[in-house]
């Protein structure tokens, strides 16, 4: 090491930031152009056909008594249900292709980050991903790490239980000396009752 902060070997891969998208983000024009196009193309060939589907099919269901109808509104409940839940459907099974659609943007923040956020994901660790500023050094095998003095305190206030064998717990077929058996009462033409 030559003691300078900023070394990096000459063959060492140059990443770029991943780019911030959050609330306050304006998409550029491109990105607006496939934002309309991802909601037309979801809307006509998905929530429509999948909203009309879901709505004949709810009908015929009803038309064969398999479904009730309401007493008052008849069909109408379970069709407006059938044809909203297929529009939600459509609108959701389109989200991989629109993501693919930014992803295939040249110049854009947010099919950037769409990329990078792919490769994060499917890369090993350590390869292509920038730490996040809530990363820890700590080890694969413990979700935290606490200190010796933590460590006793624990032991001393949480009471410690042994695991019970499966076969002394409770189940269907442990006696319990809770019985079926109903009393059977007598009752005479006077009202009076008795146990036999």
């Amino acid at each position: 090491m030559n003691g300078r902060a900023d070394f990096q070997e000459p063959n060492a891969e140059v990443r770029r930031p991943i780019p911030h998208i959050g609330a306050d983000y304006i998409p550029t024009e491109e990105e607006r152009r496939v934002f309309a196009e991802c909601n037309d193309e979801s809307f006509w060939f998905r929530s429509v056909p999948l909203a009309a589907t879901s709505m004949l099919i709810t009908q015929g269901l009803i038309s064969k008594g398999i479904l009730s109808s309401h007493p008052k509104y008849g069909s109408i409940p379970k069709l407006i249900f059938a044809c909203i839940m297929g529009y939600f459907a459509g609108k959701l099974s389109y989200v991989k292709t629109c993501q693919e659609k930014f992803k295939n943007l040249e110049n854009s923040p947010l099919g950037e980050a769409l990329r990078s956020g792919q490769a994060r994901r499917s890369s090993p660790h350590g390869h292509y991903s920038q730490k996040s500023k809530y990363d820890s050094n700590v080890n694969d095998h413990s979700s935290f790490v606490t200190s010796p003095a933590a460590d006793n305190m624990e032991k001393e206030l949480i009471p410690h239980y042994e695991p019970i064998p499966f076969s002394a717990s409770m189940n269907e077929s442990t006696p319990t000396g809770i019985t079926d058996h109903i009393a059977q009462v007598k009752v005479n033409k006077y009202g009076d009752t008795w146990d036999e």
